[in-house]
């Protein structure tokens, strides 16, 4: 066991770890245990690395990212960084109407849920009986009344009820 395998067991070096690999990954450096070790404040060998495992897995998974950012940036279309921002803008913008738009159609639905609630429980029902799937979504992004459905009687119903 190496100095800097003792040191990893007193001193937990991961988040050091990770940010070498992202600035590595940012910077799209090869990441390799040596390039690592160079840049790293305690670990000073590849081997440091490459034995210790929960170094070695970590490099691995960042490798692994790296592979996959290189091949996605090989696949993009060479465009300009203007075209590129310009599609960004439109999408967002984009976005920002969809979001509009949800929006408007939560607010419509649950007046509309309201509205048949006050016709009652069951002609709610009713208009969901097909559609549970549909209800438990709507519980879910809560847009459904959470009050409870308590009887009510009018104390003028009572004294009729209570006479006969």
């Amino acid at each position: 066991m190496t100095s800097d395998d003792q040191k990893v067991n007193t001193n937990d070096d991961s988040p050091e770890m990770m940010r070498i690999l992202e600035e590595m990954i940012a910077a799209d450096v090869t990441i390799t245990a040596r390039a690592v070790a160079r840049m790293h404040n305690t670990v000073k060998h590849a081997s440091s690395i490459i034995r210790h495992q929960t170094r070695s897995v970590l490099m691995a998974q960042y490798q692994e990212r790296q592979k996959q950012f290189r091949a996605m940036r090989v696949r993009m279309p060479q465009r300009s960084r203007d075209q590129i921002a310009a599609q960004i803008a439109q999408k967002d913008a984009r976005i920002a109407e969809l979001e509009r738009k949800v929006e408007i159609l939560s607010v419509s639905h649950l007046a509309m849920i309201r509205t048949v609630g006050e016709l009652g429980i069951s002609k709610w029902l009713k208009l969901y009986a097909d559609h549970r799937d549909v209800r438990d979504e709507l519980n879910k992004l809560g847009m459904l009344p959470k009050t409870d459905v308590k009887q009510f009687e009018s104390p003028a119903l009572k004294r009729i009820e209570d006479a006969n």
